[in-house]
């Protein structure tokens, strides 16, 4: 069976917009585009070329796969090279413009789709970006694992992983390091439904009692 694999960048309130550079997603004025920049060094590099260092398919939103089209096959290092040859699964509503080599349409269902191409024989989908295709797939549990690289700081307003919210879910953290620039990067599995508890008395004080029952 195949895994879909989810990895992204995001600052420590969320913002996953526009890591790469100022002119890639610059929408509702967003100016700090390029911000993963200054943080990279050898840990980050590393982490990246273990996710591309096995046969993958990219599995992308159309607006993160626009932005890759117009790069990456004029682009010749180890990651062109990795990502040019590779299948890459689109969502989107305009399949006839699909343009980069490789890609296909998931079709109007994306989640039928995406079920069956998971019990298919093949190499594991690697999301990039993609934060509403990943809230999807989060809602219908067809996201196996997570790396989520945290940079140290804090951008204020841009597009979020966990736009709007996100389905609960409790989640087993497998791997963690911290970069020399301050990234924490954490790789998660599903694991199950949200588990809650108390460390409330069994026996509220008359105080307790009312501020419950005056709560609002």
């Amino acid at each position: 069976m195949r895994k879909i694999i989810a990895s992204t960048f995001v600052s420590l309130d969320g913002v996953m917009q526009a890591p790469g550079g100022p002119h890639e997603d610059p929408v509702n004025e967003f100016e700090f585009g390029g911000w993963v920049f200054p943080y990279a060094d050898d840990t980050m590099g590393s982490v990246i070329g273990e996710l591309f260092a096995k046969p993958f398919a990219l599995l992308l939103g159309r607006k993160t796969y626009d932005i890759f089209a117009a790069h990456w096959p004029y682009q010749d290092d180890d990651i062109a090279r990795a990502f040019n040859p590779a299948t890459k699964y689109v969502a989107t509503h305009r399949p006839e413009s699909l343009t980069w080599q490789n890609s296909q349409s998931l079709g109007s269902d994306i989640v039928a789709s995406l079920r069956k191409i998971k019990q298919e024989n093949g190499p594991d989908l690697l999301i990039q970006g993609s934060g509403n295709l990943i809230q999807t797939l989060l809602a219908n549990d067809l996201i196996d694992e997570m790396t989520v690289l945290t940079f140290p700081l804090i951008l204020g307003k841009g597009k979020r992983l966990f736009e709007g919210g996100a389905t609960p879910c409790a989640l087993t953290l497998t791997r963690s390091v911290v970069s020399s620039t301050g990234i924490i990067i954490a790789t998660y599995e599903r694991n199950g439904p949200v588990r809650t508890g108390s460390f409330a008395s069994d026996q509220p004080s008359e105080a307790e009692l009312e501020r419950r029952r005056n709560w609002k």
